[in-house]
């Protein structure tokens, strides 16, 4: 029996929206395993030897990690009489539903647009909507259609921020009329736009005395 590839190149995110995948990677030993196979996919085997462990151990938490698609079968290949099953990472990263953490507010009832937690429920909506629209995309062999925009801007006091949401709020507004059809066969996007500090490593960018 030759060596068989299974799986194509790994995704650059995956998205966990089971409580037990969310779980495993909070766990140290497991976390490492993942950490070890992105740097070489193996099988139990060969990573009982790289880390010194026993098989028979290794591959309890392997296959756990499996089974909550953290790792995915990358080929399975002969070594003597046995057929060994080489695992590697789903992804590069991964991002967890945020919907796991309790049920989220509707971003309508989040009180002050201009408020964090408001911002906070609006990407928390997209994340959740856009891991599981990816996740049935990819079981479909389908493309989504995406796009994604970032830029940034320096301003200087919270005259000029007011300012910049006010302009932006007016810009976005013409292009949506613009491109909004109400056919029939028209389907709809969610279109969002946020703004907030640029951290600075792990602290926050000076403001220069105003409010962040």
């Amino acid at each position: 029996m030759a060596n068989t590839t299974i799986a194509s190149d790994p995704a650059p995110v995956a998205f966990l929206d089971r409580l037990d995948g969310a779980l495993l990677l909070r766990d140290p030993e497991r976390r490492r395993l993942v950490e070890v196979l992105a740097q070489r996919p193996d099988s139990a085997s060969g990573l009982a030897e790289r880390l010194g462990e026993t098989r028979q151990r290794l591959n309890y938490h392997l296959r756990a990690l499996e089974e909550a698609g953290v790792l995915e079968l990358q080929e399975e290949r002969r070594r003597g009489n046995c057929t060994e099953r080489v695992l590697r990472p789903a992804a590069a990263g991964f991002v967890l539903d945020p919907g796991l953490a309790g049920g989220l507010p509707a971003p309508a009832d989040a009180g002050d647009r201009a408020s964090a937690g408001f911002l906070l429920t609006l990407c928390a909506r997209a994340v959740g909507e856009l891991g599981r629209l990816c996740r049935r995309a990819a079981s479909e062999r389908k493309r989504l259609a995406t796009v994604g925009i970032e830029s940034r801007v320096l301003l200087a006091s919270p005259a000029d921020m007011e300012a910049f949401v006010s302009d932006l709020t007016d810009a976005i507004a013409q292009v949506v009329a613009r491109h909004h059809d109400d056919g029939a066969g028209a389907r709809p996007f969610r279109v969002l736009a946020a703004a907030y500090p640029e951290p600075a490593g792990d602290a926050m960018t000076p403001t220069t005395g105003w409010s962040a």
